[in-house]
């Protein structure tokens, strides 16, 4: 159907083909929508959405998709009334048939020809790849939000902790035995404080990316055997990747790092499993999720995909939102500040990560924009 309204826009068969294609390969549920209501056109992911077949929606009416009154048939009255396109966000279509709760942003727009239809095209966007965009960018500035504190830390703190270990050293060669391990242990200590400012310190760090292309293919699999031949020697490791991938325009040093927490995070959560301790590691295209960046003209494609995922008992609900936030940790010895460090770096390679968890199923996705050369 299709076909036909693009042949009276584009006046060519083969443009009008190939317009349905591109419309078919949108990630976004299209409809075009006639002036009583009816489809008379969806793409894939429409019939994905909906859970109908094309034939099925092609002789549905867009009322019976959607809940009673709902402020969708408002905004194709409105769109057909002004003949300009029209927005509204976070619409709950939620039925029994989709969910009871399926939160939208839809944009309504006419086709404005001169065959005089008044068809629109309705297009929705799901929140939930939106909002956990938008957690991201929080959590990205959340992490930047610590380098105030880095720097007081690195000045206030350690040149005081340097002159506590040194009189610690000085004490210790003036005591007795019995005394002795107090001085000990006031310079571990000391030392001990020292490493966590250090690692304080690197949120502090504003100066530019040095990049290259990087396969992070390589990566990981550098990262797999670092892991294999210390903390994760329990764990049996499962790699799924698309070797067709093309690089990613970063430091490979900090992506070794992003992916060493990653699966020091996956090794511990798994620790205790014995023989069942898995780790999966993924990598995948993924067209259709795009970010707009302060700083950025236009919006950015992350359209590869590298996934951490474990079995585990799963991270709980009430800190998953704020995982990524600094000194947040579900252990009893941790900073908090790994996962937190992780979403700075990835930040700073114009990505995103993502955090998806269940029992026995915990996935750490990292979304990066493709090199171009």
């Amino acid at each position: 159907m299709i076909t036909s309204i693009a042949s009276r826009i584009a006046g060519a068969e083969s443009e009008a083909f190939a317009a349905e294609r591109i419309v078919d390969a949108l990630p976004h549920p299209v409809l075009a929508v006639d002036a009583e209501g009816k489809i008379l056109f969806s793409n894939h992911a429409a019939e994905a959405f909906f859970q109908l077949s094309e034939a099925l929606l092609l002789r549905t009416r867009l009322k019976t998709l959607v809940p009673f009154g709902s402020p969708i048939l408002q905004l194709i009255e409105q769109a057909r009334s002004r003949r300009a396109a029209v927005n509204e966000y976070r619409i709950d279509i939620g039925t029994p048939s989709l969910g009871m709760e399926r939160i939208v942003d839809v944009h309504v727009a006419p086709i404005t020809d001169n065959s005089g239809d008044d068809v629109v095209v309705v297009t929705f966007q799901e929140r939930t790849v939106t909002d956990k965009i938008e957690r991201q960018l929080t959590h990205r500035t959340a992490a930047r939000s610590v380098t105030g504190l880095a720097a007081m830390l690195a000045h206030e703190i350690k040149n005081p902790l340097f002159g506590i270990k040194g009189a610690s050293q000085l004490l210790e060669s003036t005591v007795g035995d019995d005394d002795r391990m107090l001085t000990r242990l006031i310079g571990s200590e000391a030392d001990r404080i020292v490493r966590l400012v250090d690692r304080v310190e690197v949120f502090a760090d504003n100066r530019p990316v040095e990049r290259e292309p990087v396969n992070v293919h390589e990566v990981l699999e550098h990262v797999r055997e670092l892991s294999s031949a210390s903390f994760a020697k329990h764990v049996t490791f499962i790699e799924d990747y698309d070797p067709s991938l093309p690089p990613v325009l970063g430091s490979r040093d900090q992506l070794i790092q992003v992916f060493l927490n990653l699966i020091k995070n996956a090794a511990e959560a798994v620790k205790g499993m014995g023989t069942d301790a898995e780790i999966v590691l993924k990598s995948a295209f993924q067209p259709g999720i795009r970010i707009s960046v302060p700083g950025a003209g236009k919006a950015i494609g992350l359209p590869l995909a590298f996934t951490v995922q474990d079995n585990g008992p799963g991270v709980p609900a009430e800190i998953q939102e704020n995982l990524f936030d600094p000194f947040v940790t579900t252990k009893e010895s941790g900073s908090g500040l790994g996962l937190a460090l992780v979403a700075k770096v990835i930040g700073d390679h114009g990505g995103v990560v993502e955090c998806e968890s269940e029992p026995r199923r915990t996935q750490f996705r990292v979304l990066l924009p493709m090199h171009r050369a």
